[in-house]
């Protein structure tokens, strides 16, 4: 190096912190997925704020959890997204928490069968509100907080919102709306807010479990022949988060190749 060279440039943040000093929302942060994200983002040096609606108790450990591994870098946030009023209030508590947002993960979702001929007015309105409805109403109360720091949203869609899931019509509708959602706000929000979607497919089975024959067909018709992980999904959004400045608008299939072998 000369003596008139320019000093060289910093080195960039170790991998494990390059979300220092970023704050994220993960709804539905308290289980399975959403837990998943929480702590692969926490990991990688963001604060958190934990939304949970009623498993108080499993979020309640989770944030246990991780500020033991970094002290006051974690709140939890209690709201019924289904009731668009308290949106304001839970975008605030983040705000008062940590003085800004970076990064909306709209995770929250719910999921089980509606066959035609059996669908209820009330599942409608459940599933297009969890996994429709609230991620765009939550969304516009985070936007100006989300502009003023050049920030980030990511969904959680699903391979069925490409192509329909048998038995489930209401969910697949939804999940399709989230996807030209995410395409419809990245417009709306550019250039100072990305936003882009993550759409798992078999990566954890339901609670109430599926039918053995059912998993072995699905895990036969994915190019890699397994089932992915949570694991899996919290990595992708962790690619959006750290190193995807240039990409918004986009859904990264995290399904092990089964859309492309239906």
């Amino acid at each position: 190096m000369t003596r008139n060279s320019p000093d060289p440039p910093a080195p960039p943040p170790a991998p494990s912190r390059v979300l220092a000093g970023k704050t994220v929302l993960v709804t539905g942060a308290a289980r399975r997925v959403g837990a998943s994200i929480a702590r692969v983002l926490h990991g990688a040096g963001a604060n958190l704020a934990l939304h949970y609606r009623s498993s108080a108790a499993d979020a309640a450990r989770l944030a246990a959890e991780l500020a033991a591994a970094r002290p006051d870098s974690v709140r939890l946030v209690q709201c019924d997204l289904l009731d668009v009023a308290q949106h304001a209030a839970l975008i605030g508590a983040t705000l008062e928490a940590f003085g800004g947002l970076d990064i909306l993960v709209n995770n929250a979702s719910t999921f089980y069968p509606t066959p035609v001929g059996e669908i209820a007015e009330t599942e409608w309105d459940d599933l297009i509100g969890t996994n429709l409805k609230a991620p765009l109403f939550l969304t516009q109360a985070a936007a100006s907080a989300l502009h003023a720091r050049g920030g980030l949203i990511i969904n959680l869609a699903d391979i069925h919102g490409m192509r329909p899931l048998r038995r489930y019509p209401v969910y697949s509708v939804a999940k399709a709306g989230l996807i030209m959602l995410t395409r419809a706000l990245a417009r709306e929000l550019g250039p100072h807010v990305r936003v882009n979607a993550v759409a798992p497919g078999p990566v954890m089975w339901p609670e109430d479990g599926l039918d053995p024959a059912l998993e072995a067909k699905i895990i036969e018709r994915t190019a890699l022949k397994r089932t992915g992980s949570a694991l899996d999904v919290a990595r992708a959004c962790l690619y959006f988060a750290a190193d995807a400045p240039y990409v918004t608008g986009q859904v990264l299939a995290v399904d092990g190749g089964r859309s492309i072998g239906w």
